[in-house]
């Protein structure tokens, strides 16, 4: 797709829109995780701070290139790398979360080495491919397993409405697969896209406040 000729500032500075919403949402995650699994606390944290980063530099390798600057590519090319260890990283931490009536096995942490190894695999798949593809399949994966495990979470917290917004998020989140697939990416187009992509993150967002703020003794996430 050629940026320089159909993507006007006015787009691409809405597009960090859904990145701080994002990046928002994950933060907030952080310390519901750290009450119910401390030592899961750092790996959200970090996990939180690189789908962060991944989104920053996409968004702003677009703004770059709408106001007629350079074509840094490894702006552009960073998101899939970022997002897929990021994503990985709050599965993790999601994971290591009890759900309310565990036993104690069910509630060990899954090994961190199995999801480097994992985000690792799929890093040299997309050089060897020159494609980012692997690592695109692996993110997600990755937001599956977040939205899948965040749902059971907060029904088991007792929180039906972080658990509603979560699957409008993942909802959103396969709908904006085909949107961004198709050839024609016009400037209305792209205008739908980043729209349900800011609803989508504003609905992950909401999810996350909802399980922040909860009572601890309600809530064991």
């Amino acid at each position: 797709m050629e940026y320089a000729l159909e993507y006007p500032v006015s787009l691409a500075l809405e597009d960090f829109v859904p990145v701080v919403l994002t990046g928002v949402a994950a933060a907030r995650l952080v310390k519901p995780i750290g009450r119910a699994a401390p030592r899961a606390r750092t790996v959200a944290a970090t996990g939180a701070a690189l789908v962060f980063a991944g989104g920053l530099s996409k968004a702003g390798w677009k703004l770059t290139v709408a106001l007629d600057g350079p074509d840094i590519q490894p702006l552009n090319k960073a998101l899939f790398p970022l997002l897929a260890l990021g994503f990985l990283l709050l599965a993790h931490a999601l994971l290591s979360a009890p759900l309310t009536g565990d036993t104690p096995r069910a509630r060990r942490s899954p090994p961190l080495w199995g999801f480097a190894v994992t985000w690792t695999a799929a890093a040299i798949g997309s050089l060897a491919l020159r494609s980012t593809l692997p690592l695109m399949v692996l993110t997600i994966a990755a937001v599956t397993v977040c939205g899948v495990r965040l749902i059971l979470l907060a029904s088991s917290a007792g929180e039906p409405r972080a658990a509603t917004a979560t699957g409008l998020w993942l909802l959103g989140t396969y709908a904006l697969g085909p949107l961004a697939a198709r050839p024609d990416q016009s400037v209305a187009l792209q205008w739908v896209e980043q729209s349900c992509n800011t609803l989508t993150q504003a609905a992950l967002v909401y999810a996350a406040w909802r399980l922040s703020v909860s009572s601890p003794r309600k809530v064991t996430l």
